[in-house]
């Protein structure tokens, strides 16, 4: 997978890096001696248990544990950043990046948040953030960790106000959703440009080339082959991990069988596809969409229109050729739409 530095922390796949992508897959389906139908194993965890915090006190100091947990090599960047008002807040925001980038890339959003009344909370994906651009540690991501960050990340939340709204794009929109699926206590979901399945794969054969994936060794590879590590914001990681980007799909994969089995746990959800979006498959976001709808989900879709040609990063401000002065009104419209009804 190839990338434009305006797309870096799950962007655009250019050509050459989609060529790429087929011809790693057709070799996966000759070095598993031609299986088709490889199943990744069932995601553990689903039933983790809640800890909800229950005072603002008592989350602050898991926030604060958070920051003492981080890797002494993170980027100052991309450290936990925690918007307060100083006390509990009649509503939360969770704000969880993309793969390859950090919590920097929400940090204009969420100060637009906080500037409405809401207590703000950017934390880290694991393995992410680190000042070594071009660690291999992102490789380590399993879908059972994204898991994890979601339960432990509205736990937190819990505390910090009345209404937890969780805001995730790309895998952070699955990681988002998979809270949408499973905690009750989340009010409100906003899953943007979710990477439930990408564009080189038919959304057919999503799960098993996930399977196919994780049967090789991982192999890291630049987002732009061109530029490589120049051009992208300094947070960011300039590659992406192939094992990594299978567990991305096998977390999706787990949602999307969940759904067709059962009403979706949120409060309410919003699903923002963009249909300029040339990375992640949205044939496979709708018919996440479709069996949520069909259970009965309090649920409302959103598109950005093709001919606003914006990039699958849609929200990092430091990225080229954005558009934020035109997708942020629509977003926080999107986040706050209760909120504006009461007033």
């Amino acid at each position: 997978m190839s990338r434009t530095p305006s797309d870096t922390g799950e962007a655009r796949v250019t050509g050459t890096g989609r060529k790429s992508i087929i011809v790693f897959l057709v070799l996966a389906v000759v070095a598993a001696g031609g299986v088709i139908l490889l199943i990744p194993p069932k995601l553990a965890g689903l039933g983790i248990p809640h800890h909800p915090a229950r005072t603002y006190a008592e989350a602050v100091d898991r926030i604060e544990s958070l920051r003492l947990a981080a890797p002494a090599a993170m980027n100052p960047l991309c450290q936990v950043q925690f918007m307060t008002h100083g006390h509990a807040a009649k509503d939360v925001a969770l704000l969880v990046h993309g793969y390859t980038s950090c919590p920097q890339q929400f940090s204009e959003l969420g100060r637009q948040l906080f500037n409405r009344g809401y207590n703000v909370l950017i934390a880290p994906l694991p393995h992410h953030g680190l000042s070594d651009r071009m660690t291999d540690e992102q490789g380590k991501l399993v879908a059972e960790e994204l898991a994890q960050y979601a339960n432990d990340a509205v736990d937190i939340a819990r505390g910090l106000g009345k209404r937890v709204t969780m805001v995730g794009i790309s895998a952070g929109g699955v990681t988002t959703a998979a809270a949408a699926q499973w905690r009750t206590d989340l009010y409100r979901a906003v899953i943007i440009s979710p990477a439930f399945g990408f564009q080189m794969i038919p959304a057919v054969l999503t799960t098993d080339a996930s399977g196919l994936i994780r049967l090789l060794p991982n192999r890291f590879d630049w987002w732009n082959a061109q530029k490589k590590d120049a051009g992208s914001p300094v947070y960011t990681y300039p590659r992406y991990s192939t094992h990594a980007l299978a567990e991305i799909l096998r977390l999706g994969s787990s949602i999307r069988s969940a759904a067709r089995g059962g009403r979706p746990a949120a409060q309410s959800i919003v699903v923002v596809t963009n249909a300029a979006d040339r990375d992640v498959n949205n044939n496979v976001t709708r018919a996440v969409t479709d069996a949520w709808r069909g259970k009965g989900a309090s649920l409302e879709t959103f598109e950005f229109d093709a001919s606003l040609n914006l990039n699958h990063d849609l929200i990092d401000p430091r990225q080229e050729n954005q558009k934020t002065e035109l997708v942020y009104p629509r977003l926080v419209e999107l986040i706050t739409k209760e909120l504006q009804e009461e007033r």
